[in-house]
């Protein structure tokens, strides 16, 4: 195995134990009492829910039945969507802990005013540290016992002399000065140089379970409600390209372009017959199918693909493949799709009224000798004529502003799908989202359809996109 591959296997493993060491810290340890069931149940959940994320991912592709990748792969991907908002509103709460543990409530400045201390409730308790009250002491500093009195003496004050009591002069010792009432707890004594107040632990308590609670709604709420859009299906998208090049015939064409469906142990038929009723709703001139729509074999997801049947265009329906079609057999899946209604394009194009339509393989397919062949797709094409390019991935932007596209129709990216995941996805390709130019070609990235990993979309809400091609030229 690659030396470098460990390294880096064994630094992902160290961050992830670590960063759950934190959440564990500051949502469970710091909010509730040692050895109590809550403490517990939580700290099992905190274990738990790494290694189902884990094994979501490791049983994705391996030969385990299908039932039991649907079983680990709900509560482990949800888990990681939920940590990731977890950790990042923990986070949030560390800018303002510092100023909630020197806020004072009225009660509480009433207090530092002279008044007493409450009781320390039970959950600080393992804060709190026993003191012992010592005895009196002399002004002299030694202590006093009956042993260290004359004998026959009858009291402090007076000595015996023929069975009559004789009171010696009060010169001995002058009586002890009460003891200075102690600072109110969380103050500092008198000339301490740092006039700040020191928390107490009930007010760290207080604050770490005001922090710990607000952080684990925001999370929940955030995943819940992005659990939902992506259950609920995609909604429409209209975006006008006008294209230099095409005639006026051909003004208004319209094609729905759908990517990244990602059928799976989460996605299934259900979900595939809300895509195609909402396609089938919008009427368009032509469906796109631009890569990842699977995440398994035909054996597994082959029925819930079937209602790509019910699609209708009054031009067809195409499809090229993604990435993760490479993961899931993707010469199967070209046929299965090819038996279902749809035309795949294997580095083909055709010509429609008004323009070409290409489509190039993906560039995973080069692993398996089936990469993207943009000579073969677009070589001898008429450079007169509008040109639309379908290709998985915005990266293979160049190659289309080379070979003279007009318009290049893209997924992939999810949009980034979890927040700050399109700052990532920005890293890595020209374009996250929408609409763009790179010289005389211009790039449409969808959102996608479905979701990878969690079923969970932030700040990128999926789509279908209808993109209506304009005519510049009357």
């Amino acid at each position: 195995m690659n030396p470098l591959f460990i390294v880096v296997a064994c630094a992902v493993l160290a961050s992830l134990v670590a960063l759950h060491w934190y959440v564990w810290r500051r949502l469970v340890r710091d909010t509730t009492r040692p050895g109590s069931l809550v403490r517990r149940v939580a700290t099992v959940l905190v274990v738990l829910g790494p290694v189902l994320f884990v094994g979501a991912f490791a049983t994705g592709r391996s030969g385990l039945p299908f039932v039991v990748k649907q079983i680990v792969a709900w509560p482990g991907y949800l888990w990681g969507a939920v940590f990731l908002y977890l950790l990042l509103a923990l986070l949030a709460g560390e800018l303002v802990r510092p100023l909630l543990l020197r806020m004072r409530a009225p009660g509480e400045r009433g207090r530092e005013a002279g008044g007493a201390e409450p009781a320390e409730p039970a959950e600080s308790a393992e804060s709190a540290e026993s003191a012992e009250p010592s005895a009196p002491a002399d002004t002299t500093g030694t202590r006093t016992s009956p042993a260290d009195e004359p004998a026959g003496t009858g009291s402090p004050t007076g000595t015996a002399t023929g069975g009559c009591a004789v009171a010696e002069p009060a010169t001995a010792t002058a009586p002890s000065a009460p003891a200075p009432p102690a600072p109110p707890a969380g103050t500092l004594p008198p000339g301490d140089p740092d006039p700040k107040p020191r928390p107490t632990p009930s007010r760290r308590l207080f604050v770490s379970r005001i922090v710990g609670g607000t952080a684990a709604a925001v999370a929940l709420g955030t995943v819940g409600a992005g659990t939902y859009g992506v259950l609920r299906g995609p909604r429409l998208k209209h975006v006008t390209v006008p294209l230099a090049k095409l005639p006026r015939a051909a003004h208004g064409y319209r094609i729905a372009v759908v990517s990244d469906v990602h059928l799976g142990p989460i996605l299934g038929r259900g979900h595939t017959q809300r895509i195609v009723d909402t396609i089938n709703s919008a009427q368009p001139d032509l469906v796109a199918v631009v890569g990842d729509l699977v995440d398994g074999s035909v054996a597994e997801l082959g029925h819930a693909a079937e209602p790509l049947a019910q699609l209708r265009a009054r031009d067809g329906s195409y499809f090229v493949t993604g990435n993760h079609e490479y993961f899931s057999g993707a010469a199967e899946w070209v046929d299965h799709v090819r038996e279902l209604g749809l035309r795949p394009l294997e580095n083909a194009r055709v010509e429609k009224a008004g323009f070409d339509l290409a489509g190039v393989n993906d560039v995973a397919g080069e692993s398996y000798g089936q990469g993207p062949d943009f000579v073969r797709a677009l070589g001898d094409r008429d450079r007169g004529r509008a040109s639309v390019l379908l290709a998985h991935q915005p990266i293979v932007i160049d190659e289309a502003v080379e070979h003279g596209v007009d318009l290049q129709l893209s997924g992939h990216t999810h949009g980034g799908q979890l927040w700050p995941g399109n700052l990532i996805a920005g890293l890595a390709n020209p374009t996250v989202e929408g609409l763009e130019r790179y010289g005389d070609t211009q790039l449409y990235v969808s959102r996608g359809a479905g979701a990878w990993g969690p079923p969970v979309r932030v700040g990128a809400p999926s789509d279908i996109t209808i993109v209506q091609l304009a005519a510049k030229r009357s």
